[in-house]
Parts: C-alpha cells; sequence; structure tokens
C-alpha cells in the first residue's frame, strides 16, 4: 500500500505532463501573423526554385543532346546555392565526369555566368580557382527565371568544353518554352 501514494503521483504528474505539452503545442501556431517570431515583409526576400521535375527534364534534353552526337557525358543541375538537384551520368561516360559536371553547374550558378566566359578571369585573378567546389571550364550554364538566377547545369565529357556548353544549352531550352 506504501507504493500506491507514489504511483498515483507519477501518474498526476505524468498527465499534468502531457497537458501542458499540449498546451504549448497550441498555445502560439508556427503561421501565426504577429506572434513571437514573426518578422516583418521588409526583412524577407522571396526566390524562385527550378523544380526538381524541370531539373530533371533539363538534364535529360542535355543528356540526349550529347548522345545524338555521340557523346558520353555526365549533366548535373544545382540550385541557385549550389545544393545538386540532379545529376545524370550517361552510359559510358568517364568517372570524371560526375563531379566535373557538378562542379561545372556549381561555378555558373554561383557566378551567374557561363563558365566559358568565367576562364577568361582565371587569367585576370587566377586565385578564382582557389574557390572550393569550382571548375573554371567551358560547360556550365546558369539557369535564369525573370533575369534572376535560380539555378545552374553543368556537362562533362565532351571533347571540348564548348560541346559541354551547347549540350547545356539544349538543356535549358528544354525547360524555356
Amino acid at each position: 500500500m506504501k507504493h500506491a501514494p507514489f504511483l498515483r503521483t507519477r501518474v498526476a504528474v505524468g498527465a499534468s505532463l502531457i497537458v501542458l505539452g499540449l498546451g504549448l503545442a497550441t498555445a502560439a501556431p508556427a503561421t501565426a501573423t504577429g506572434g513571437p517570431g514573426e518578422v516583418k515583409d521588409h526583412n524577407v526576400v522571396q526566390t524562385s526554385h527550378l523544380t526538381e521535375q524541370a531539373a530533371l527534364k533539363a538534364a535529360r534534353a542535355a543528356l540526349a543532346a550529347a548522345e545524338r552526337a555521340g557523346q558520353h557525358v555526365s549533366v548535373a543541375v544545382v540550385d541557385r546555392n549550389g545544393n545538386t538537384i540532379v545529376v545524370l551520368r550517361g552510359d559510358g561516360s568517364g568517372p570524371h565526369t560526375y563531379e566535373s559536371s557538378q562542379r561545372k553547374a556549381y561555378t555558373a550558378a554561383s557566378f551567374n555566368a557561363p563558365t566559358s566566359v568565367l576562364v577568361g578571369r582565371l587569367q585576370q585573378t587566377p586565385t578564382l580557382a582557389d574557390i572550393p567546389g569550382t571548375l573554371f571550364l567551358a560547360g556550365g550554364l546558369p539557369i535564369h527565371h525573370h533575369g534572376a538566377p535560380i539555378a545552374g547545369i553543368g556537362v562533362a565529357g565532351a571533347p571540348s568544353g564548348l560541346s559541354d556548353e551547347e549540350y547545356a544549352a539544349a538543356g535549358i531550352a528544354a525547360i524555356s518554352h
């Protein structure tokens, strides 16, 4: 019998915690306007993002363009922050093409410029090549929405970086219509 009050106390305390927990969960919904943690509109920037389906469509189109030309490449699409959305490694493409395509896409998105143009900047500023994750070889293009960069596409594996860039352009064209 000595244990009964102790057991009752534990149950009562446990029930109080559950009620308290429920109270906290319903006290301030995350979407409440003007509540704790709510910031003013002028402190927020909204951005556009390429959908996974659009990224996949662009990558497939770029890969198909390369295959029509008899080239074995990899294609990567990254978001504006450089996060990989999709990478397709074409049949027969070299092992280095997977990472190279990602780095070209990242570079194009980061600098909002074709990597073929950025190659020229290296002559004036060779330390650009020291930025982690970048690759200053032709084959990467930025992807825009209403004039603002939202993603990058990179192709690697063709004998020429300009061919890689041509395939990347075919990928962008597939989602531009």
